[in-house]
């Protein structure tokens, strides 16, 4: 069963570490109950894992040993522990919410949720999956209380968010006329390149191979552009396919479409004196000696407003429904009875309220 629902063994470095963390962290570790959202309670077990779950999933490597490693641990707990307590609390409101609505996981729900887990591990029976669990310090009741809170959270945010929110003909327009930037592809090129390596020499440039390169790249060039370069030579694909040292020489020396802005000054000056055909004299990269043929360009183009209609409904559905979302959670919060049973987890609540709305602002 992949990593799902699995709890690090850290949870009792944590605990057995109580003097090198910080005071929030070492506070939970002394009372059992942190805090009570309208009589539901929320443990110092359940933080030590939702801390630890947090940690993995950031991917900090971490050095646990010795002082270095127990400043860098309270380091890491003191940064996500205050987002942590604020989705917690906001988690349980919205399932009290939900619950109050008569939202319910039902027996067919949690079958199905089962049975795609079973079929997204390759778990394949009944023993497995078990087995699998228990590896996971879950029972079934664990993994039905997990989905029933998740399916009514998303129950509520779907009815008392989502479906109260629209986008009406006029703010969609004003949207686009007001951000044309954002569906406006910039000019670009498609361009296909022949690359005479020059070996890189860590004493420094080697006079003689940068000359052998340059003399290879223009004999490519005469062959590219023909007698007297009249555009009657050979074939620049076939060329860039025999003798470029690029790994485009894979796809006969292609490479774009580009943005124009995402060339370099040089190359953007370059390119914009040439016309589609034009080949360019060799020239001299880090890599070594470039030659470029000038396939394609195309202007910048603005989608339409029927083109860029979904997009339009995306940004603007959702900052609307970021903000009625946080309607609805001050309202619970509002309304509910928090009990903070500890200074020091109330202190990182309020912190991660305030990051929230520096975040949203």
């Amino acid at each position: 069963m992949k990593n799902t629902f699995r709890l690090m063994c850290a949870v009792a470095f944590v605990v057995a570490s109580i003097s090198a963390i910080s005071p929030a962290v070492r506070a939970d570790i002394l009372e059992q109950v942190l805090v009570k959202v309208n009589g539901e309670i929320f443990t110092k077990t359940e933080l030590e894992t939702r801390q630890v779950l947090v940690l993995r999933q950031k991917g900090q490597p971490m050095d646990l040993k010795g002082e270095a490693g127990a400043a860098q641990l309270r380091k890491a707990l003191d940064e996500v522990t205050p987002q942590i307590i604020v989705d917690v609390v906001d988690e349980m409101l919205l399932v009290q919410r939900g619950k109050e609505l008569g939202y319910k996981l039902s027996d067919e729900q949690f079958k199905t949720a089962v049975d795609n887990i079973k079929k997204d591990n390759k778990i394949e029976t009944e023993e497995q999956f078990q087995t699998a669990l228990k590896q996971e310090n879950m029972t079934m009741a664990d993994l039905r209380r997990n989905f029933e809170r998740q399916m009514i959270r998303s129950r509520v945010e779907q009815n008392e968010v989502l479906g109260k929110v629209g986008i009406t003909e006029d703010e969609a327009r004003k949207y686009y006329q007001a951000h044309l930037n954002e569906f406006t592809a910039p000019p670009a090129v498609t361009l296909r390149e022949i690359l005479v390596a020059v070996p890189a020499d860590p004493k420094g440039m080697n006079v003689a191979q940068d000359d052998a390169a340059k003399a290879k790249a223009d004999v490519i060039h005469a062959r590219a552009v023909g007698p007297g370069g009249a555009g009657s030579g050979e074939s620049f694909e076939k060329l860039a396919a025999d003798l470029s040292d690029a790994p485009s020489h894979a796809n006969a020396g292609l490479i774009g479409p580009i943005s124009a802005k995402d060339l370099s000054p040089e190359f953007q000056k370059l390119i914009e004196a040439m016309k589609p055909g034009d080949v360019s004299q060799p020239i001299r990269t880090p890599r070594g000696y470039q030659i470029l043929k000038l396939e394609t360009t195309t202007g910048a183009q603005t989608m339409t407003f029927e083109q860029a209609r979904d997009q339009i409904s995306d940004h603007v559905l959702g900052g609307k429904r970021q903000q009625e979302f946080l309607k609805l959670l001050a309202k619970l919060r509002a309304e509910a009875s928090i009990e903070f049973k500890n200074a020091d987890i109330k202190k990182a609540y309020e912190q991660g309220l305030e990051a929230q709305k520096q975040t949203v602002s």
